[in-house]
């Protein structure tokens, strides 16, 4: 039997994980009032809640964070990070925060007023919480593919050109103070965005005078499709892509908690040093002073080592082959597994694999909890309970475009044998699929309400 992928690594640390019962997890879940936010994380056997902040280290970022320097102010550790930043992305202006939301905030606090309109491929959570809570509107323009599971191709994360010209002329440029783009598009399944469309999205922002920044928590994996798949750079190193990509951009932010391999960590990056004087104001009042930014210095350290190793093509030819891997294994098991796999994540459209269960219902969350339940797996849902929002202009409850569950594996943590385990659990779920039933909110807060809501069995 062939050898479907090697670990570049070799395991020199481990943490015991704890195997429960079934007693245990169903009294673990109804004390989270079934969102599998609030279960311990020692009730959990194969955590897939995240690949945010939950990676291995490895032994150079260890090394580095031993020599971190916590000095508040002017750091070595601070230069080692704002060089590595301005090595590997091409922006000379580096402000460092706690993780990518602390970075969404003070970009969008400083740039966008109330009514305002910001498009996007597809807005994450805390990126849509962080706009909405200001009193704007995140825009949603992934092209249609996006939303279709079934259709293998290269780049489902793409902007639609099209709709986003129609969007920036129907509004107007003045009402849309910056333009994103995300790069994976995590909500749409972590799909890449191609080098063109890339190109073309800033050409078309900057034509109407639009800010363009990326959200680049996953700028490498996304480097690596355009490396594997689109014509013309296959000959190109992962850290030329790189520099290309971001070249097209006035900034980014970045939660480092993803392909630096951190457990803690972001930054925003900008080209225009007004611009970065004004996120600095912003920046001291709820980070830290601009050269630590909420972060010890070891931190600094160790984001400022993990963005090297997150370019490495041999671990991301690993890291794609093994989320392959589980795609494979999972869909194997019965699972409607959307297409392509990712380069972080799994995603299994919950809405086709339980058909019986209503939107209304959140298939996605009940498919999530029977995996945890059957086996001590957590996933997350990427679908109504985190997506659903009033239509600015109507107020009608918009849904996400797919209930999903999302299987995000932390980078170096998992061995195949547990990927192999995890299908095995989707095995015996799915032979009681019939059975699942739906849930309804009892209680949820108005912002990000997947993050903390109660739910209760239909």
């Amino acid at each position: 039997m062939p050898i479907p992928f090697v670990e570049p690594f070799r395991i020199k640390v481990v943490e015991p994980i704890k195997q429960t019962t079934r007693a245990e997890r169903e009294s673990a879940l109804a004390g989270a009032y079934n969102n599998l936010f609030g279960v311990p994380a020692e009730d959990v056997l194969i955590d897939f809640l995240t690949d945010s902040g939950t990676n291995a280290l490895s032994d150079r970022q260890w090394s580095a964070m031993m020599a971190g320097d916590e000095s508040y102010a002017g750091s070595r550790s601070f230069a080692h990070f704002e060089s590595a930043v301005q090595d590997i992305l091409g922006f000379p202006h580096v402000l460092p925060t706690h993780q990518g939301r602390g970075a969404e905030g003070i970009l969008f606090k400083t740039l966008v007023q109330p009514g305002q309109f910001v498009p996007n491929n597809r807005h994450f959570d805390t990126t849509q919480g962080n706009l909405l809570a200001l009193g704007a509107h995140p825009v949603d323009l992934a092209v249609p593919e996006a939303s279709d599971p079934d259709r293998d191709l290269p780049f489902k994360g793409n902007m639609d050109l099209g709709k986003l010209e129609a969007f920036i002329t129907g509004t107007g440029a003045e009402n849309i103070p910056i333009g994103m783009l995300t790069v994976t598009n995590n909500s749409a399944a972590g799909q890449p965005v191609s080098m063109a469309n890339i190109k073309a999205t800033a050409a078309l922002y900057h034509r109407y005078g639009i800010p363009f920044f990326f959200d680049a928590c996953r700028f490498a994996e996304n480097a690596w499709f355009i490396k594997t798949r689109e014509p013309g750079y296959a000959d190109r190193s992962v850290a030329e892509i790189a520099l290309e990509m971001f070249s097209y951009a006035d900034g980014c932010t970045m939660s480092a908690k993803k392909d630096a391999i951190v457990n803690i960590g972001g930054f925003i990056a900008c080209r225009n040093e007004d611009l970065k004087l004004k996120l600095a104001e912003h920046l001291i009042v709820r980070e830290g002073f601009p050269t630590y930014g909420g972060l010890a210095g070891r931190d600094l350290e160790a984001v400022a080592v993990g963005l090297y190793e997150g370019i490495a093509e041999d671990y991301l030819a690993y890291r794609e082959r093994h989320t392959a891997y589980l795609g494979e294994v999972l869909r194997s098991a019965g699972m409607s597994v959307y297409l392509p796999t990712g380069g972080h994540a799994v995603y299994v459209d919950a809405g086709r694999t339980l058909p019986h269960i209503p939107v209304s219902q959140f298939p996605g969350v009940a498919l999530a909890n029977m995996l945890y339940l059957e086996g001590g797996v957590r996933t997350v849902e990427i679908g109504s309970l985190m997506f659903a929002h009033p239509d600015p202009i109507t107020r009608e409850v918009v849904n996400a475009p797919n209930e999903l569950v999302r299987f995000a594996i932390p980078r170096r943590v998992y061995t195949r044998s547990h990927l192999d385990y995890v299908g095995e659990v989707a095995r015996a779920v799915m032979k009681k699929a019939d059975e699942i039933r739906g849930l309804k909110v009892t209680w949820a807060p108005e912002l990000l309400r997947h993050f903390m809501a109660r739910l209760d069995w239909v």
